[in-house]
């Protein structure tokens, strides 16, 4: 993918019939190859959603720790993700969702204040929505905020950012879960609760 000049590796999955793209914003540490999201990425893809996963930094900006904390900076590279599915073919007719995890949520939720009512929903899974406490109240687009049961440390600052938001909005606890949804069956039920709020908001779709 090319974010204004910067060559960032991924892949663009694109179901038959598939209405919403979700661009996938990882958390610290990890890539695209991170066989969480790719897990999550192939259930939304089965449940007919297009799939976006890809590096927010390069390899050369991913060996300073700071960055993975620098929320403007991954933020624009989601803004620029999207902006580079118009131009491509398979893509350019679809709506945009936002999936982020950890530091990612918290780029995606600015990234999806920037772009207003272009983005379709926005889900965070064990996400530092917190990080992005600033613009959550600008965010238009359904937010979707997924936490395990066992996350204590983050439970909380969801719940701050919950309160902050002005959007359509949703908090699930997934019983039993720490914050990388490791224990069995626990991502699956953050990949369905994901899955079930894209497509309640795919286009021309209203949420009871």
């Amino acid at each position: 993918m090319d974010a204004r000049g910067t060559l960032l590796p991924g892949l663009l999955t694109v179901p038959s019939g598939a209405q919403v793209a979700v661009v996938f914003a990882h958390g610290s540490g990890s890539s695209h190859r991170s066989p969480r999201n790719k897990y999550v990425a192939e259930l939304l893809n089965e449940a007919g959603l297009a799939t976006l996963l890809f590096d927010l930094l390069t390899v050369a900006e991913s060996r300073d720790r700071a960055n993975v904390f620098a929320i403007g900076l991954l933020a624009k590279r989601l803004v620029h993700a999207t902006h580079w599915l118009e131009t491509q073919p398979e893509a350019a007719r679809l709506a945009v969702g936002y999936f982020g995890a950890s530091t990612g949520a918290a780029a995606a939720l600015q990234a999806a204040a920037s772009l207003g009512s272009s983005i379709a929903a926005v889900v965070s899974r064990g996400g530092r929505p917190d990080l992005a406490a600033d613009v959550l109240p600008e965010v238009a687009a359904p937010t979707l905020l997924i936490v395990g049961g066992l996350d204590t440390a983050v439970l909380p600052l969801n719940q701050d950012a919950y309160d902050l938001l002005r959007c359509e909005r949703r908090f699930d606890v997934v019983t039993g879960a720490t914050h990388l949804f490791e224990e069995p069956g626990t991502l699956h039920e953050a990949a369905r609760l994901a899955a079930e709020w894209f497509v309640g908001h795919l286009p021309g779709e209203t949420s009871e």
